[in-house]
This record gives structure tokens, sequence and C-alpha cells, in this order.
């Protein structure tokens, strides 16, 4: 019988089943995480928030749906919710304005797509996967690239649609401080990610975000940077990145994990915790990473209070976290 799929599947030039599912989600890190910050009441809605995402990637992984599909799904339901940094309540830019950043890249193919200054796409990782699909670019921006997601089909809304009440506040309080970054250094970091790992082993992970309050010059951060903010690999890891972005672009966060654990013989564990610990931290690099290696280990290091966090592994129970070290 054994003998007779697999015919079936060479016939059908199909890959067979290579093993469990897995997926990892964050929802930003931040010195503010603490939980002494939030009431009882927000801290459930993280963790509603964190855990109706993954029930869709859940959802959609049991029917089969490829990796790169079901990043692109989790994290739309993330930039769809207020709570994070990303589509609807994103920081605002100097001028008040939601300025969208995101990225997406198959660890199959090596293919990624990616998008920075989006200003009226609803979904800005839709956007990334647009150009991952139908462009030879990797990376587009501002205006074209909200051109070129209206001539894919992708879904318009008007730029106020991401403005909310909260970031308004936020942003007029902050509005004109010479140490704007200084004043808001603690503030959740609220950027989305996404890793999956499928059943054929194939890894896809994605990245969006709004970026950093109160930025200005049309400052771009890493989420949109493949190698900074996002990578994947079949033969490493899969990787989501948040933080302050400078530092995440400047040392290549992303792809550094993929190397470390290829070439040093590190595990991914010790590659994302030397990266986060000893090369960001002594340098002011807030932030942390989620990702998944080939053999569907787990990713989670970040070295501020907290990272907001959930993942699942096929067939158990899903696991969600807030806040410090001791917690996972």
């Amino acid at each position: 019988m054994l003998r007779l799929i697999f015919a079936l599947l060479f016939s059908l030039n199909l890959p067979a089943q290579s093993g469990n599912y897995q997926i990892i989600i964050h929802g930003g890190a931040g010195n503010g995480l603490k939980a002494e910050n939030y009431s009882e009441a927000q801290i459930a809605a993280f963790h509603h928030s964190l855990r109706r995402a993954i029930s869709i990637g859940d959802s959609a992984l049991q029917k089969g749906t490829a990796a790169i599909e079901v990043v692109s799904l989790v994290i739309q339901q993330l930039e769809n919710d207020s709570l994070f940094n990303a589509g609807k309540g994103a920081v605002l830019t100097y001028e008040g304005l939601a300025s969208l950043d995101a990225s997406i890249m198959d660890g199959n193919s090596g293919n990624a797509g990616a998008v920075a200054g989006l200003s009226c796409i609803k979904n800005p990782i839709t956007a990334a996967l647009a150009v991952l699909n139908n462009s030879p670019h990797v990376l587009l921006s501002g205006a074209g690239a909200d051109s070129f997601s209206l001539q894919n089909g992708l879904t318009q809304v008007d730029p106020s649609y991401f403005i909310t009440q909260r970031m308004k506040g936020i942003h007029e309080s902050i509005k004109g401080h010479q140490g704007a970054l200084d004043s808001i250094r603690d503030y959740k970091m609220g950027t989305v990610g996404c890793v999956v790992r499928d059943r054929l082993g194939n890894i896809a992970a994605g990245t969006s975000t709004g970026g950093m309050m109160n930025k200005r010059y049309g400052r771009i951060g890493d989420s949109p940077i493949i190698g900074a903010g996002t990578f994947a690999s079949n033969a490493t890891v899969g990787i989501s990145c948040t933080g302050h972005g400078e530092y995440f672009i400047r040392h290549a966060v992303a792809y550094q994990i993929s190397a470390r654990y290829e070439f040093q013989g590190l595990s991914s564990q010790e590659a994302a915790d030397t990266l986060l610990h000893e090369v960001l931290k002594p340098g002011a690099g807030d932030g942390g990473v989620i990702g998944i290696d080939k053999e569907g280990n787990f990713i989670i290091s970040f070295n501020t209070a907290g990272m907001l966090r959930a993942f699942q592994q096929e067939g158990e129970a899903v696991q969600s976290y807030i806040f410090g070290e001791l917690e996972k």
C-alpha cells in the first residue's frame, strides 16, 4: 500500500508529506511590555488577538494551504487588528500619516517581495506577496508601490482608515520633540510577523509594520528589508524580526541567524540568542525575533522586557506569551 501511495504521488508530480506543520507569530517587542503596565483586560485582549491569528493559520495548514499563503493570511489578520503597529492602528509619521511596510519570503523558491511607504493599501502583506508573484523586482516603495498594488487588484482604503484615536493621541503628545525617539523608547514596538513550516517542509516568513512613531523623511526600517527583518530558506530557517530597525539593518539580523546556524554549527536558538544579546544589545539595539528551523524547532529570542508571541505545533495546543524570559 505504501509503495502504491508513493507511486501515485510521483505520477502526479507532488512531493510526499514530510511531517507536522508549525506556525509562530509575534506582535512586537518592547521594554514597556511589563505586567504592571497593563490591565487584566488589556492582557486578555493581547492573548485573544494572538490566538485568533494562530487559529487562522492552523485552519489553513490543516487544509494543506502552502506556507507562503498561510503567512499572508495570518499577517492580514494582525494588520486588521488595531492592537498592533501594522495596518489599522499603525504608528504615525511626523506629518501624522500612516506609512506602511511589509515583506514576505518563500524558503522553497528563494523568491521574496517587499513594499515600503504604502499609504492606501488595506493589507500591506498582500502587496508584498503581489511583488513576489508578479514583479521582477523585490522591493517597491511609495507611490509606485501603491500604484503597482492597485494594478494588481488589491483592496484600497482611504488613508484615514489606518489612523486610530489612540495613535493620534500618542503622536500629538510627542510631535515636535527633538528627543522624540528617546521619549518613546519604552513604547511597545508592535510590528507583526509570522513564520510557517508546512507539512512538506516548506518554510515561509513575513513581517508587516507601520515603522517608528514620528518618523521623518521617508524613513524605512528593517521590516521590508529581506535579510534584515525577514528571511526564509528551507535549508536553514525562517525568521521575522521586530525592534529598532536601524540596528537590525546594520547587522542583517534575519540572514545572520540563518548563516550562523548553517556555517557555525550553532543551534537555531543559539544563533538567535547570540545576535540579540551579544551583538545587538551592547549597542542599544532593542528587539526580538521569532522563527522556525528546518527541523521544525521554534526560535524565540528578545532582549527587551517582553515580546508578544504565540506558536503552535500541529496537533498540539496553541501557546501565547507577552512578558519576559521566565514566562517561555
